[in-house]
């Protein structure tokens, strides 16, 4: 029976003998890197994360293994007040998949590390080392509900500078961040808008595109309903 007090390796066997072809399968179809997995799904995984609990030394372990599931299931149960910079960027040497990136980004937000990591990860040529800045900057536009605006609007020219990025992994993550800085409120709303409107008349299609789409959503009914009030 797993618990709290069980081990990394006692974790791993656990998840190996959930192993399901079947779903990992159904993840290909998702974009989702298989190398490695067990085919188990998230939710699954959270529900184990809550039966053991957060345990720092053990998350390292767990993504020392190299699987799929530990991996996740190490982001899920990492303590993000002993989580560190050097931690953060040895595990951001092995990201492969979006859903690791983007799980990562919201713990790494949690652990207050984006004021360093973001500018760092941004200037990485990795794509999905770049994908983890962007991924971060919509966790923290969302989750950092206690942070100046400031903060956030001054990501902006980040945004700009890596919008003609034509890699999918990229462009996708700095498009989430655009439209997750619009929705943070009416104030970060006008100047990310802006943003949106100049690159969607940029020369750059990827820009172009990226803008286009950060418009289409932050001039919806919905958002501009759900701003005012």
């Amino acid at each position: 029976m797993i618990g709290p007090s069980s081990d990394a390796a006692e974790l791993i066997a656990h998840l190996r003998s959930l192993r399901s072809e079947k779903n990992i399968a159904g993840m290909a179809r998702f974009g989702i890197v298989t190398d490695g997995a067990l085919g188990i799904s998230n939710p699954d995984l959270q529900r184990i994360a809550r039966a053991v609990k957060r345990d720092h030394s053990r998350a390292l372990g767990l993504w020392a293994s190299g699987i799929r599931e530990a991996r996740m299931l190490a982001l899920y149960t990492a303590e993000p007040k002993r989580l560190n910079e050097d931690e953060a960027g040895r595990w951001a040497n092995d990201f492969n998949s979006w859903e690791i990136v983007d799980t990562a980004a919201d713990l790494f937000v949690e652990a207050r590390l984006e004021k360093t990591l973001i500018p760092s990860f941004a200037a990485d040529e990795r794509e999905f080392v770049r994908r983890t800045a962007f991924a971060m900057i919509a966790c923290a536009a969302v989750h950092l509900k206690k942070e100046p605006d400031e903060t956030l609007l001054a990501l902006l020219p980040l945004i700009e500078e890596h919008a003609t990025d034509q890699r999918n992994f990229v462009r996708k993550a700095v498009n989430w961040a655009l439209r997750n800085i619009g929705k943070r409120n009416r104030r970060c709303h006008g100047a990310a808008l802006a943003m949106a409107e100049k690159l969607a008349a940029a020369t750059d299609k990827t820009a172009r595109w990226i803008g286009k789409d950060a418009v289409r959503e932050l001039t919806s009914e919905k958002i501009l309903a759900r701003l005012k009030g």
